[in-house]
């Protein structure tokens, strides 16, 4: 590959030198002068291994999201929090909806439904103070309490 800048030489062999394989091969093979800029060449490269990217997250598969049988809420909420964080969905609105939507029927989506949150963020809240209290309630079903003594007399 020849071209004629100066600097754009030195750009062409700093990239040279950090491929392999195909990517270098097709690099090599490119003939003499059909390539004149920098700029050019990374167009070119760059149009000929972006089908190699990986498509961009959308937000509508957020609505593949659902809350597993015997799954706790609180596996749900870690679950869907980070496909939320991956996906960074731009509508509030929506990921609230899809949360209750995708939730199985119990205390903690009846009370959604009807204290409906506007984001997401006052769902979490709601949730970590739900599986508290619930994880209390729990604990308290579990303890007995003294035997009361008996009365002689």
């Amino acid at each position: 590959m020849m071209l004629p800048g100066g600097s754009d030489i030195v750009y062409c062999k700093m990239l040279m030198s950090t491929l392999a394989g195909a990517a270098l091969e097709s690099f090599v093979s490119v003939p003499d002068g059909h390539i004149i800029t920098f700029y050019q060449f990374a167009t070119l490269f760059r149009e000929q291994y972006l089908i190699n990217r990986a498509p961009p997250r959308i937000s509508y598969n957020e609505f593949d999201i659902k809350q597993y049988q015997g799954e706790s809420l609180k596996e749900f909420l870690n679950r869907f929090g980070i496909q939320v964080v991956r996906l960074k969905p731009t509508d509030e609105a929506m990921t609230v909806h899809t949360f209750t939507k995708g939730m199985l029927s119990g205390p903690f989506s009846e009370s959604l439904l009807r204290y409906y949150p506007k984001m997401f963020s006052g769902i979490r809240r709601r949730a970590m103070a739900h599986i508290i209290a619930k994880d209390r309630v729990t604990e308290k079903q579990g303890f007995v309490g003294p035997v009361r003594p008996r009365v002689t007399g």
